[in-house]
């Protein structure tokens, strides 16, 4: 019996916990008493920004900052655990590959044990695991292949959005024809920026053929609001117009939208919670490990097209013929 599990996500973004929602359905659609708590190294989204996608998870502090990236937290597990009186997990999966971070977390107590670090070496019963992109088919797979067990997937389902997300979307995008454009970085050290000259450029081409750009900007980038609301005039900031802000209302909105254009960022993955059509353009970052798994995608990926990974290789006029 699997009462309680343990996911350890090692990424801080935003888009790392929004790839992990369908693991989190899955396992709680088959063990539905089950308790599920996630133990990260950086900020747990859940609890706060990602609260209204109604995924239910118990933050697992062991005191550790960063927890798994310094060698010392091998050492203090067990004297955290003892003073705190924490739990044995039944199940602790381990959604990263790191050496020293898989090390450091078995040594939390469990009965079953998952990861891929060292080609599986860590996992609690030895097995032909399978390893490919799909975060999420690859992880509930070999989890049935070490428990015996049948889990199916479960993906988000657009309708457990709260009805006042989907009339705020109504409001904001009442028409059709609408383009989505999601344009901002959060990982700053990376440069996964498509030029802001060329979303303007498309943005105008795409008007031309009477398509409406709507552009994805947090409020906090006023300046760049400014600089597009004048060099795109009809075009629309949903975000400015509201006071519902949650990345839900974001994924809601994305439904009104008949494409939606996106660089690797967590918006792509708000965006993709709605299963409509996108075209996602990579530079440095794995486009297979990290775009979206839906059907109705394409991907522009410099380092496989022009092998190189400036993302600015990809043109303007590649994108918009695409989309015509």
């Amino acid at each position: 019996m699997i009462n309680n599990i343990l996911l350890y996500n090692s990424g801080g973004g935003l888009g790392d916990s929004l790839q992990l929602i369908p693991i989190i359905n899955s396992l709680k659609s088959h063990y539905k008493n089950s308790d599920i708590y996630i133990l990260g190294a950086h900020q747990n989204h859940f609890n706060n920004k990602l609260k209204d996608f109604g995924i239910k998870t118990i933050d697992y502090d062991l005191g550790l900052k960063y927890f798994g990236f310094r060698w010392w937290h091998f050492f203090k597990i067990k004297k955290n655990i003892e003073k705190n009186n924490l739990q044995k997990f039944d199940l602790i999966i381990d959604l990263q590959s790191k050496l020293r971070n898989t090390l450091i977390l078995r040594k939390i107590p469990h009965k079953n044990f998952y990861s891929s670090t060292l080609n599986f070496h860590f996992c609690s019963k030895k097995n032909n695991y399978v390893k490919n992109s799909d975060i999420v088919f690859n992880t509930i797979n070999n989890l049935n292949l070490l428990l015996g067990e049948n889990i199916k997937i479960a993906r988000f389902n657009f309708e457990t959005i709260p009805s006042q997300f989907i009339n705020e979307a109504e409001r904001l995008l009442p028409n059709k024809n609408y383009i989505g454009f999601s344009l901002t970085q959060g990982n700053v050290y990376r440069k996964k920026s498509w030029s802001l000259n060329n979303f303007i450029s498309l943005a105008n081409k795409l008007e031309s053929i009477n398509k409406i750009p709507v552009f994805f900007i947090d409020n906090h980038h006023s300046d760049l609001v400014k600089i597009i609301k004048e060099s795109v005039p009809k075009a629309i900031f949903p975000e400015k117009e509201t006071t519902h802000s949650s990345p839900v209302l974001v994924t809601a909105l994305s439904k009104r939208l008949d494409k939606a254009i996106s660089i690797d960022n967590g918006v792509m993955h708000m965006i993709s919670l709605a299963n409509i059509p996108m075209i996602v353009l990579f530079g440095p970052t794995n486009s297979d490990k990290f775009s979206p798994k839906i059907s109705n995608i394409k991907i522009f990926d410099s380092k496989k097209i022009y092998g190189t990974s400036d993302i600015n290789k990809i043109t303007v006029q590649e994108i918009f013929d695409s989309i015509k």
